[in-house]
């Protein structure tokens, strides 16, 4: 079961990790402040550095992680690319990326409580990629 739930819970921690990768990705180019730009890119550099960590422990179980799924993905890149092309600034994209935020938050938290059985080191994991998307609505909130 600890081996089960805790495949289960980075895969979902890899899957959020992509998602959130790939959203800041497609906004970066249209921030205009550069301590927002800056602040972005060094979640970006967070994400990434846990999606190594988690690949590692994957690797450990022989698992080859998660996808975003593709309609969320898809639904996502819709609502951020129509939003933009009404209002690409910098109030816009900390609103996107604020609600991105919420909703890992929310699902990593649902994961988390889930998958109770998961070894530590999985739930600290899921623990950080929660307080980096936190922080980075906190950091954000006066681009709102």
């Amino acid at each position: 079961m600890i081996e089960q739930d805790t495949v289960r819970l980075l895969r979902e921690c890899d899957a959020g990790i992509r998602m959130g990768i790939d959203s800041i990705e497609e906004v970066l180019e249209y921030i205009e402040d550069n301590g927002f730009k800056q602040r972005l890119e060094k979640c970006r550099s967070e994400h990434v550095k846990l999606e190594n960590d988690i690949e590692v422990l994957l690797d450990k179980y022989h698992d080859e992680g998660k996808k975003p799924d593709p309609i969320a993905k898809g639904m996502s890149w819709i609502k951020t690319n129509t939003k933009l092309a009404m209002d690409g600034s910098d109030s816009m994209i900390a609103d996107l990326m604020t609600d991105g935020c919420n909703m890992g938050v929310k699902s990593l938290t649902k994961y988390l409580n889930k998958y109770k059985a998961a070894d530590e080191s999985s739930k600290d994991i899921a623990k950080k990629l929660i307080n980096i998307e936190e922080q980075l609505t906190e950091d954000i909130k006066q681009y709102l």
